[in-house]
């Protein structure tokens, strides 16, 4: 039961190439957090700090595409390390800016826009180097440590940033992200070479098409983005936690804290209890029972009247999309063929950050024309019908077996 670390131990390489995504995602959380507190302290607005949101989407989603195409393309380590010497420009301008006295929130707004995009770029050249530095018997072992990372990073990242603020102000957070993002550069310098496959296409909108067409032929790997979507875009609680907190749970800014932080503590839980991942073979019904869990428990926050019962159902939530995301993940690994890989995994960053926005807008605007908890509940009924509705609609994916993988 206990977690599996066996890819950490067989494989150097992706021993270094999960370090550097840990520490990543650790200063990207702190980044996000102290950009948000830096630009309502120049505007003292919320809608101003909402705007952020919107400067990374389209930057993620265009070159989420894009980067998936060019990822398959060109070498992936050579295309990760660009995308991450860009990051890491950012990083300094950031840390600069903030030194100055900076009083321009357009200039922030820039930032963002090209940290995502470099995000964007770089995260499918490095998910889908996993596939060539294990095999394939341990990648839902290595889905899950991946998981942890992200969980791990949205839990200390904006705490971290929070502290560094009030200790150095916005200069100390951006240069210590500055600093720890240099591990990301040497961990990548330090990857063998994975130069495209013989017979790769180059970058370019027909590639983009092709993977798309390809995703389109292949129902297991497409229910894996539609089921994310079920549980992201109609069940996506963030956005109302800041209501539950004052209004139903009578509390202030350190309960939306624990509200926040509840779900990416159950998924820490759920990634410790990970050891039998690896020997599920029907990981098709895996993912669909454990987002049947995910919309019942998000459902189950709005009925709940006490604080202590609604974070055990958010921790709940948060224990069922790590188990989801590990297979989720791993299918796209094993099923998809190498030369496509870098495509569909910026398919896939595509779904996972426009999917949370596009929820935080959906439930918050429930919440705002009815209630609150009423706008979880019928997301979490939501969540569930829409799952029923594409599992009756493609019976076949809950055979998926991982001993036959097919996309």
């Amino acid at each position: 039961m206990l977690t599996d670390v066996r890819p950490l131990r067989v494989s150097p390489a992706y021993r270094r190439l999960f370090l550097g995504n840990a520490v990543a995602q650790l200063g990207q959380q702190m980044a996000n957090v102290t950009i948000a507190v830096q630009v309502y302290a120049l505007t003292g607005s919320s809608f101003a700090v909402g705007l952020v949101g919107v400067f990374a989407l389209v930057p993620l989603v265009t070159f989420g595409l894009y980067g998936g195409a060019i990822a398959d393309a060109m070498d992936r380590r050579t295309l990760a390390l660009a995308a991450s010497g860009g990051a890491w420009a950012v990083s300094l301008v950031l840390a600069a800016q903030a030194f100055l006295g900076n009083t321009a929130v357009g200039l922030l707004y820039a930032c963002v826009a090209v940290q995502a995009a470099c995000f964007a770029a770089n995260s499918p050249a490095r998910n889908a180097m996993v596939a060539r530095l294990l095999p394939a018997e341990l990648l839902p072992a290595a889905s899950a440590l991946n998981m942890a990372s992200f969980n791990l990073g949205f839990t200390v990242g904006p705490l971290l940033g929070a502290l560094l603020i009030k200790w150095g102000g916005f200069e100390a957070a951006y240069t210590v992200d500055a600093v720890t993002f240099t591990a990301t550069l040497y961990a990548l310098w330090r990857l063998p070479s994975m130069p495209p496959e013989e017979g790769s296409p180059r970058a370019g909108l027909r590639s983009v098409l092709d993977g798309l067409r390809f995703l389109r032929r292949s129902p297991n790997l497409r229910m894996t983005f539609v089921l994310d979507l079920c549980a992201m875009v109609f069940a996506h609680p963030r956005a109302v936690f800041p209501a539950l907190a004052y209004k139903v749970y009578g509390g202030g800014a350190a309960t939306v804290g624990v509200l926040q932080a509840a779900p990416a503590f159950g998924g820490l839980v759920a990634f410790a209890l990970s050891g039998w991942v690896s020997r599920v073979r029907l990981q098709g019904l895996a993912i669909v029972v454990s987002i049947l869990v995910y919309g019942l428990a998000i459902g189950s926050v709005g009925l709940a009247s006490a604080l202590w019962v609604g974070v055990l159902f958010l921790a709940l939530a948060g224990a069922a999309d790590v188990v989801s995301a590990a297979y989720r993940s791993t299918i796209l690994q094993v099923a998809a063929p190498d030369q496509l890989r870098g495509r569909l995994q910026g398919v896939f960053i595509v779904v996972v950050s426009g999917g949370p926005r596009a929820g935080d807008f959906l439930v918050g605007s429930v919440g705002e024309a009815t209630s609150e908890r009423l706008a979880l509940v019928l997301g979490g009924l939501a969540c569930v019908v829409g799952v029923l509705v594409a599992v009756t609609v493609q019976r076949g994916f809950l055979r998926y077996d991982a001993r036959h993988p097919t996309p």
